[in-house]
């Protein structure tokens, strides 16, 4: 049930009222802890949600504070801009007409040139980086990952610096060329459902379904790709909060929601092929229930996942 008009104008209230706190000096991931304040936004994000449609101001800002995006160098934006198409400019073109096609508020609010500009400036920002740091260039997928980003910030701008630290920090392994990222994402979903649903893992190997098969499109755009945008954006809330490793999850409890016809199926991949219109909060409470029945050393692998190099034997 949709909250009451009354109730989502106090929920933005106790928002505002959080954001308006003084905040102290960030932390890097490696650093330390988060602050109390960010933990009481992260609880109010889980309990509540963002109620973005009584204010819209909320979402940017909270993400912004989830990100640690602190400075919006324009100079610096402008900058990367002035230098004009990257070396991968066609590639980027070959995807970015197709970004969201299907979704008619996101193409009113964003037009492709803006996530041409935002995508050749990313790379140019690579090209500024020292060499001992992992590099980045443009590989698929990403101009899915930057959507939200331009449809929820005020700004291109303040979309830049926000798309950068998410895919720097949060899942820089999502977006290496060989894509290595995900690959792992999609080998630990097949090992988390296999422990939280021994029967409906047996049912998919049966007919030779793995989640490289059927997930690799949900799992490489933390599940941007499947619409409605307004729930990938409540979903996006839960995984900013929380962890982008957690999109894992939130995949399987897609699965879990579709298991009765899936068992039924004697051809899965055809229910799979498209996942059903996303429900965010059925997905982030299914999701949440499924970090708890997880054995710890599996969670910890799934939480290092997106970020962490591993180094070969």
């Amino acid at each position: 049930m949709p909250p009451s008009s009354g109730s989502s104008t106090a929920t933005a209230h106790s928002f505002n009222k959080l954001l308006n706190q003084p905040r102290p000096s960030s932390k890097s991931r490696g650093g330390g802890e988060i602050d109390d304040g960010t933990n009481r936004l992260r609880r109010n994000i889980l309990v509540e949600g963002i109620p973005s449609k009584a204010d819209p101001t909320l979402r940017p800002r909270i993400w912004k504070i989830l990100l640690r995006v602190n400075e919006i160098p324009t100079d610096t934006y402008l900058h990367y801009v002035a230098r004009g198409p990257c070396e991968v400019r066609e590639k980027i073109r070959n995807d970015t007409f197709r970004t969201l096609a299907t979704d008619r508020g996101f193409k009113e609010r964003v037009r492709e040139d803006m996530l041409v500009r935002l995508l050749d400036a990313f790379v140019w920002r690579n090209h500024d980086r020292a060499e001992d740091q992992l590099g980045f260039s443009y590989v698929q997928g990403m101009n899915v990952l930057a959507a939200p980003f331009l449809y929820t910030m005020p700004s291109e701008i303040e979309a830049f610096f926000c798309f950068a630290k998410f895919i720097e920090e949060a899942c820089p392994l999502y977006v290496q060329p060989t894509l290595d990222g995900v690959h792992r994402g999609l080998k630990l979903l097949d090992r988390c459902l296999q422990y939280v649903d021994p029967e409906l893992f047996v049912h998919l190997r049966s007919k030779n379904l793995s989640a490289e098969i059927y997930a690799f499109p949900a799992v490489l755009t933390l599940c941007a790709c499947t619409p409605p945008l307004d729930q990938v954006l409540k979903l996006w809330d839960f995984l900013l909060a929380f962890g982008v490793h957690l999109n894992v999850l939130c995949v399987i409890a897609q699965l879990l929601l579709m298991r009765d016809d899936i068992m039924a199926s004697s051809s899965p991949m055809r229910l799979l092929r498209t996942f059903p219109p996303l429900e965010a909060l059925p997905v982030i409470g299914i999701a949440v229930t499924l970090v708890r029945d997880l054995p710890a050393d599996l969670y910890d692998e799934l939480v290092r996942h997106p970020f962490e190099i591993q180094n070969p034997l």
